[in-house]
């Protein structure tokens, strides 16, 4: 998700016909199907592999190309989040669960573990690069990766796994690669819920406001289905509606307030709050 197709596009001496299909894993269970174009791909291209991807039974979408895509750029502070607070020494599981009563599927450290540290730590590298402060990569998580854990597939990251691979409990010998050691810190579900889930939200506007997705309808499928954002709660942007748009801005700036740059509310968040929009016609003016 990280493979710039504008820069192979640039090599081809047929830019016209460089083309993305990213698909997310297990490839065999997961439905999504981003199809990343540019500037530059022909239209009868991008509508010959929309047509592909569904005659393999994936739910497309059309995403600019740009760093992360859509789905992953979304899911870069989700789980960066989850990283800066185990710097502030929260324990692993409460974070998990916390995500999980949220309704994902998993929680963040989890799927960290289940994708592969060193994924994680060579994607996380690239946006911060490209999208900087806000998604600067925790100390917590490169520590955890220096130490050479790779999650699940190295039988060794946050949780305990045996010899195939199944989980087990939170490893407590990750906490003596804490930044604050093994000393533990409680922070109230629901303030972890609302960093991670505005942190994702807020970043699914930007990615509208800037074009790498065309409508809240795409981003609301790519999120549900490319990495499971609970579905009774529609996707990041039905989810902004049915909090209100204003009430997100006000959570946003108040995140932003206590943790600066981090949580400064998309332009479009905070237009559409100004003058009373929404992103589906059902709930108010659609965008």
């Amino acid at each position: 998700s990280t493979i710039p197709i504008a820069k192979i596009a640039a090599g081809s001496k047929r830019p016209e016909q460089v083309i993305g299909m990213h698909f997310f894993s297990p490839v065999h269970k997961m439905p999504l199907l981003e199809v990343i174009v540019t500037p530059r791909t022909a239209p009868e291209v991008t509508a010959t592999v929309v047509e592909f991807g569904r005659r393999i039974g994936k739910t497309v979408i059309i995403v600019n190309d740009a760093p992360g895509f859509y789905v992953n750029r979304i899911l870069a502070p989700y789980v960066n989040e989850a990283g800066l607070l185990l710097d502030e020494g929260v324990a692993v599981d409460a974070i998990d669960k916390a995500m999980s009563q949220f309704g994902f599927p998993v929680g963040p450290i989890n799927l960290i573990d289940e994708v592969g540290l060193d994924i994680a730590g060579k994607s996380g590298a690239i946006m911060a690069e490209a999208f900087g402060g806000r998604m600067t990569p925790s100390t917590a998580l490169q520590r955890v990766l220096g130490a050479g854990r790779l999650g699940r597939k190295g039988n060794s990251g946050f949780y305990t796994y045996d010899e195939k691979g199944k989980r087990g409990d939170v490893d407590e010998s990750v906490y003596q690669l804490y930044p604050g050691g093994t000393k533990r810190t409680q922070v109230d579900k629901t303030e972890i819920q609302r960093r991670l889930s505005l942190a994702m939200v807020n970043e699914a506007a930007r990615c509208l406001e800037e074009g790498i997705i065309r409508s809240a309808r795409d981003g609301d499928i790519g999120a549900v289905f490319g990495i499971g954002f609970p579905p009774f709660r529609g996707g990041p942007f039905r989810h902004i509606d049915a909090l209100g748009v204003a009430e997100v801005v006000k959570q946003l700036e108040a995140l932003n307030a206590k943790y600066p740059g981090r949580f400064a509310p998309a332009r479009m968040l905070v237009e559409m709050a100004r003058e009373g929009r929404t992103f589906y016609p059902s709930v108010g003016k659609p965008v």
